[in-house]
């Protein structure tokens, strides 16, 4: 065999063995196809159940590690997200914050110290308890405090006015102190935390825990346990407050615009603020949260100009620019869409490793918000932040299925009339489906 015939026998076999190939390849990409045909039918068909007939829902399932979309259902459309939005926040603050909890500016002349807020939250707050400031103001003769420069109003826009005395509803401040909130207890008598509250709390069996613009407070006799009201900030209140732990040394004055360069930083770790946060969802640090973003801005805090700045630079490819008006999600304002929490989760996959990050999110059947949902088998396969609104509940985060792929998700669930129970059994469905199938 003279050699050119060689070269063309040889030529027809590597065609022949990569027209097999070819053809392996193929069927095998219809066998994939087909998988993932029969598992979005089964999606499809338990959304076309008649359960959802009188709500709207969306849902996006994404592999990030294949860039492949799994299932999409209304994931372009808006939805009211409630404490969703929280991703958002935890998104902002890990990207603008420090590994320790900046507490506030300050600078010292003389025997006088003048702090300025910049919305930390932890300061004799009844969980994380930090005295930080307290620790280094008593060193002076003098305390100086600057509180008046947040331009965000003591509410969020869209938050419900009847919400003002419940515990998930508290003011913002530039310098909160015990979470904003007053501790309430009938031990033998009433009790208050802060003490210099106390004879503001009187017995009534009155529904109202507050009154409306007041710092009278109330406590219903047939209760046995620890309540918690929000307090109306004021001048008045935040020096009472202070002159309780610092007798006598402490003034508060206006913001005039000079630049304190020096920070003191929180004895928490942000990572445990952040738990905190998403695990109990928690509005009042998920508010503060935003605001003390805003401190690395400028020393006039703003939540807006934060989500403004996210949503302009690291944002800004988002595919559906989001309404976003608040930290917490209280405002039925905010507007998202599946998409987008996908999106953002998977950033946080790709720059968190992901150990740390499942750390900050609730677990399915073992922590926060999912203790009593979502149960997996000998472990958690899901972790996701919950928002619950009336008639409306999300969640969005993360599934391990059993092959040991992570997937990313955001199902949305709006203006259903039905028990929200009702719909987590529904949902559950299909990530058992994913979890077992995918």
């Amino acid at each position: 065999m003279n050699f050119i015939s060689f070269r063309k026998k040889q030529n027809n076999t590597i065609l022949k063995m990569l027209r097999a190939l070819k053809n392996k390849l193929i069927y095998l990409c219809l066998l994939a196809l087909l998988f993932l045909s029969c598992k979005s039918n089964y999606i499809s068909k338990n959304l076309g159940n008649s359960f959802y007939n009188n709500q709207f829902t969306g849902l996006l399932v994404y592999h990030p590690k294949t860039k492949d979309t799994v299932f999409k259902y209304n994931a372009d459309k808006y939805f009211t997200p409630a404490s969703n939005t929280k991703i958002f926040t935890l998104y902002t603050a890990l990207q603008m914050l420090p590994a320790q909890i900046p507490a506030f500016k300050y600078g010292v002349e003389n025997d006088t110290i003048t702090i300025q807020g910049i919305g930390n939250p932890t300061f004799l707050h009844p969980f994380f308890n930090d005295s930080t400031a307290l620790k280094m103001a008593k060193n002076y003769k003098n305390v100086n405090l600057i509180l008046n420069n947040l331009e965000d109003e003591k509410f969020g826009p869209g938050w419900a006015w009847e919400d003002y005395d419940t515990y998930f509803s508290p003011e913002k401040s530039s310098f909160p102190m015990y979470g904003n909130v007053v501790a309430i207890s009938n031990q033998d008598s009433l009790q208050s935390i802060p003490k210099a509250l106390k004879n503001h709390v009187h017995f009534s069996e009155s529904n109202k825990r507050r009154q409306f613009n007041d710092n009278t407070f109330y406590y219903n006799p047939k209760r046995k346990d620890t309540i918690e009201v929000p307090m109306v900030i004021d001048t008045l209140l935040l020096s009472r407050l202070w002159d309780d732990v610092l007798p006598g040394i402490v003034s508060i004055s206006k913001y005039d615009g000079k630049k304190l360069d020096k920070i003191a930083y929180s004895s928490v770790p942000s990572d445990s603020l952040y738990k905190r946060m998403m695990l109990v969802s928690d509005n009042f640090l998920a508010e503060q949260m935003l605001i003390l973003a805003s401190s690395t801005l400028s020393d006039t805090l703003s939540s807006k100009r934060i989500r403004d700045t996210i949503l302009n630079k690291q944002l800004k490819d988002l595919k559906q620019k989001p309404r976003w008006v608040d930290g917490s999600g209280l405002s039925r304002y905010n507007l998202f869409t599946p998409t987008s929490f996908v999106q953002v989760l998977e950033k946080l996959h790709n720059q968190i490793p992901q150990q740390r990050l499942f750390n900050l999110f609730p677990a399915g059947g073992a922590s926060g918000t999912l203790t009593n949902y979502y149960l997996g088998e000998g472990k958690p396969y899901i972790y996701a932040k919950s928002g619950t609104l009336g008639n409306n509940y999300s969640l969005s985060g993360y599934l391990i299925t059993n092959s040991g792929k992570t997937l990313v998700f955001s199902f949305m669930n709006n203006h259903y009339r039905k028990p929200t129970t009702d719909v987590k059994k529904r949902m559950q469905l299909i990530f058992e489906w994913l979890r077992d199938n995918y």
